[in-house]
């Protein structure tokens, strides 16, 4: 293989770039490392709460999406991401190093998927149905590679009873003080770079049209898409073979394929991961899954109505907090 040698304001950029991934709350917990040519990512767990995240997995798959974004932005560079995942057994947080080596053409495809990096929203608002769904699911399943994660789609008539998943899991952290606590601090950050902004979030009203969804405190009292009635969106299960740090890796990897795909197609999408948080919920998704592997994240996947303005950008940490440049 033979290793590119890469201007750093080309590492830079698709670093920014890999940092659009979606991460549990906003909290981007992230570093990455340049030594020469080679780009290291670590994880950085002190972002996220122990109540929240209590085995630590979604860490690792907040990761796994910015180095899969991380890809994507590189190949549209004309480089060719090969990823060494857990290189530093001795260092846990050193999930993985990227070295990069030239490609013989960049395809409008491979530019139309870094393009959608900087479209992508989380919008947590009700969805219609995803049009051209029939046409669309083949193309997806076969953009993610099996290897990383098993995809299914929850069947139409099982939403009710992924809905009482989905409530169940708020009713049994009612009492789950540290758990509050940690979620009202994500939402009420003055420093709009990290967190989840008051405009990602929904009002009373709006979140009564959602029956899968986590409860993030509703907010204001807007009314938006009303007129869609009940979300109808298709949920996506992203599930690994066990629970290890390289398949929860690997799943966030995934996960970025899976939303730039979708919002290549014109979908709005919706990451979900309070349900895996309690076994009792998650189990429900295992089953309603149909797999044998355990469900890691849920996507909501949809349609909005045509012409309306796509939900503001929420910001992100500076590159210099989370990028630091090391001579070789």
């Amino acid at each position: 293989m033979t290793q590119a040698v890469l201007d750093i304001d080309v590492i830079k950029d698709a670093v920014d770039r890999a940092c659009r991934a979606p991460s549990l709350h906003n909290s981007q917990p992230w570093r990455w490392v340049t030594e020469g040519n080679v780009l290291h990512l670590f994880s950085d767990p002190m972002r996220i709460g122990h109540s929240t995240d209590s085995t630590g997995r979604e860490v690792i798959i907040s990761c796994g999406a910015a180095l899969g974004h991380l890809r994507v932005a590189m190949t549209a560079k004309g480089f060719q991401a090969n990823i060494e995942r857990f290189p530093n057994p001795n260092n846990p947080d050193h999930l993985a190093s990227v070295y990069f080596s030239p490609m013989e053409f960049v395809t409008d495809a491979h530019r139309a998927l870094a393009q959608a990096i900087d479209r992508r929203r989380t919008d947590r608002l009700p969805f219609a149905p995803p049009s051209r769904w029939d046409s669309f699911e083949p193309v997806l399943r076969d953009a993610v590679d099996p290897s990383l994660a098993m995809l299914t789609v929850i069947a139409d008539d099982s939403r009710p009873r992924l809905a009482e998943a989905s409530r169940l899991t708020e009713q049994l952290r009612r009492y789950d003080t540290s758990y509050h606590t940690e979620l009202q601090w994500w939402v009420s950050q003055l420093d709009s770079s990290q967190g989840i902004p008051t405009t990602s979030r929904v009002s009373d009203a709006e979140a009564h049209q959602l029956d899968v969804s986590r409860d993030f405190l509703p907010v204001g009292t807007t009314t938006r898409r009303s007129e869609l009635g009940p979300d109808r969106a298709k949920v996506l299960v992203l599930s690994t073979y066990d629970d290890s740090r390289q398949c929860a890796l690997q799943c966030g990897e995934a996960l970025s394929t899976v939303l730039l795909e979708c919002t290549v197609a014109g979908f709005a999408t919706c990451t979900l991961t309070h349900m895996i948080e309690v076994n009792t919920a998650r189990e429900i998704v295992r089953m309603l899954a149909g797999k044998s592997g355990l469900p890691q994240v849920l996507v909501r996947v949809g349609s909005v109505p045509q012409g309306e303005t796509p939900p503001p950008s929420t910001r992100r940490r500076p590159i210099t907090d989370v990028l630091e440049i090391r001579p070789s």
